[in-house]
C-alpha cells in the first residue's frame, strides 16, 4: 500500500469514527472531525502532511502526492 492511500485510509477511518463518537458519546468529538478535515485541506494546498512524513519513516512506498 502506498502513502498515499494510506492517507486516505487513516483519514477517512478518523473521520467515520469520530462522527460514530459523535452520535453516541459527545458532539465535542465532531472537532476531531473538523480537524482531520482542515488538515486534508492544507496538505492538498502545502503538500505537507505529517502522516505521510510518519509512514515515510516507517518505510511505506511513496506514492504519487505525498
Amino acid at each position: 500500500m502506498t502513502i498515499d492511500r494510506m492517507v486516505f485510509a487513516v483519514a477517512g477511518s478518523f473521520i467515520l469514527i469520530s462522527l460514530l463518537l459523535a452520535h453516541y458519546h459527545s458532539e465535542n468529538w465532531l472537532w476531531f472531525t473538523a480537524f482531520v478535515g482542515a488538515n486534508l485541506l492544507q496538505s492538498s494546498f502545502t503538500g505537507f502532511c505529517p502522516l505521510a512524513m510518519v509512514l515515510k519513516k516507517l518505510g511505506f512506498k511513496s506514492g504519487c502526492a505525498f
